[in-house]
Formats: structure tokens, sequence, C-alpha cells
């Protein structure tokens, strides 16, 4: 595993089942990852330091799981100068559409990428900071390139029917 290129942040140790599938696909890919569970409600002076030394610790990309509120994902965005993806966790209350809402509308000046609620979500999160460290790493970027052509193939041989 190489060195520590993402930042996963989630705001409740409860996230932590929904975002295996993003360790998991960080792991094939051979990303290092760090996680970290911080709210940015409980512990927003956390929240701030861990975003801001981000950059200085060798973190490419950051992605911030939340839920309800779901306001993790901006507050990172708001204090670091690397991409963040935001990840709306499913909640028992709304299923989620109040942690999509929250974490895809942002004010101007203030981006964060937002992946789906759900299982697609997490991996989907894990492939996009992957995609975004391989624009300027050629071995992650071919790593992309693989995993693509690998579905692709998966698709098609799924496709022909006897």
């Amino acid at each position: 595993m190489e060195n520590k290129r993402v930042l996963i942040v989630m705001g409740s140790r409860s996230d932590m089942p929904a975002m295996e599938g993003c360790m998991q696909q960080l792991d094939e890919f051979g990303i290092g990852y760090t996680v970290r569970v911080l709210s940015a409600h409980r512990t927003p002076n956390a929240v701030l330091q861990v975003s801001q030394e981000a950059k200085n610790n060798g973190i490419q990309v950051i992605i911030a799981a939340a839920g309800g509120a779901a306001h993790l994902a901006g507050v990172i965005a708001s204090s670091t100068p690397l991409p963040v993806i935001g990840i709306p966790i499913q909640t028992s209350a709304l299923g989620g559409m109040d942690s999509l809402l929250s974490t895809v509308q942002m004010p101007s000046g203030v981006p964060v990428a937002t992946v789906a609620i759900g299982k697609a979500g997490p991996k989907n999160a894990a492939i996009l900071a992957t995609q975004i460290i391989g624009v300027a790493d050629p071995e992650v970027q071919k790593k992309i390139e693989d995993f693509k052509a690998a579905q692709a193939e998966k698709v098609l041989a799924d496709s022909v029917v006897e």
C-alpha cells in the first residue's frame, strides 16, 4: 500500500458499515487512506484542523460522509484547497434525501463533488478520488483505465444471451 493520499472523514462511527465499499475500492486500487470520525456539529474545531492540515500531510483528496444535516463535506470544503467528495449517508428519517440535499447544495465558491445515496455512493467516491489522483499520476491512471476496461468486458460478457 502506498502512502496515504485520501482522507476519509465520517460524521459518526455508525457510518462505518456504509463506508466499507469505499475503503475496499481504495484497497483494490492500492490507494492509501486515513479514516477519521469527526462531526461538523460536535467537533467543528477538529474538523477544521484536520482539513487545514490535510494537504501538508500528503492528502490529495478528501472524502466526507455524513447523514442528516450532513454539513461535514461543506465545512471541510470551506477550509481546504483539496478536492472534496461528499457521500450522503442514508438515514431512517428521510431515506437520505436530507443528507443528499445538504451535501449537494453548497454556496458559490465551496464546491463538493457529491455521489449517490446507498451502496454505489461510497464505491463511486473511491473511484472518483482515484481518478482525481490519476490526473497527475500515470500509474494510478493506468489502474483506472484497467478498471474501466474490466467493467466494460464484464458488461459485454453478461450481454450475450444464448
